[in-house]
């Protein structure tokens, strides 16, 4: 099985370039009105949520034992990938993820050629959240062609160890297992109407195969935050006001 999510705001302004007309993917891979989407998109710029690279280059993958949203069980280790993995903490319903899921589905097969693995793993507080259930995950993953898994980190165990902040949150690691590079997939924002591409993550992993680890530079990811469960948000977590 393979398959991705949020946090909203209170900002009442639309950006005037930001149009949802004829993009599906915003809306009713949602399930919700064109009207709320839009809504719901003038949220982000007071919702943004920036990685935390806590997680420095050079350390350790944190191993972790998850499902994914069958039920089937994977170790960290068996998944990983002969010339790199990348892990991708992610959800079904947060727009910065929406925006970016097919091209991610796309690179991924990309990456699975050069023999670099991707791992998704959503976090989420799903009682309180319930776009992010396991249920939503399986359609979520079809829906943008996620042929890779996507776990569920109900715990939130693996989110703390790997500091993750926001969906979504890339980190890429080398043969050996180490952090190449933390950030972004690409400049592209749901705000500021940049075409959405591989073009940050792309960059590292081509230094990386290239044994070029040291000219890797991180560049923030951001999104929403990760949905914590009450009395288990991380000590980086500032909640929105």
């Amino acid at each position: 099985m393979k398959t991705h999510t949020g946090n909203l705001g209170n900002s009442s302004k639309m950006p005037s370039h930001i149009s949802l007309e004829g993009d599906e993917r915003r809306g009713s891979c949602l399930g919700i009105s064109l009207d709320l989407a839009k809504f719901m998109l003038s949220t982000l710029i007071m919702a943004e949520v920036k990685s935390t690279f806590t997680l420095e280059k050079g350390q350790q993958a944190p191993a972790f034992q998850l499902a994914d949203a069958e039920g089937k069980n994977y170790q960290s280790a068996e998944l990983f990938g002969d010339n790199g993995t990348l892990v991708v903490f992610a959800c079904n319903h947060c727009p910065f993820v929406i925006m970016l899921a097919k091209e991610l589905g796309e690179y991924a097969q990309e990456l699975a050629e050069l023999g670099v693995s991707t791992i998704a793993i959503n976090s989420n507080d799903v009682a309180n959240y319930p776009q992010d259930s396991p249920a939503k995950m399986v359609e979520f993953a079809v829906q943008n062609g996620w042929n890779f898994p996507y776990l569920y980190d109900e715990s939130q165990n693996v989110a703390h160890a790997y500091a993750a902040a926001c969906t979504p949150d890339f980190y890429l690691f080398d043969g050996d297992g180490q952090l190449a590079y933390a950030g972004e997939f690409c400049p592209a924002r749901p705000t500021n109407g940049v075409d959405v591409t591989a073009s940050s993550l792309r960059a590292a992993v081509d230094l990386m195969l290239a044994g070029r680890i040291d000219g890797i530079k991180n560049s923030f990811s951001s999104g929403c935050n990760i949905k914590w469960k009450t009395g288990n948000e991380p000590v980086y977590f500032t909640p929105k006001r």
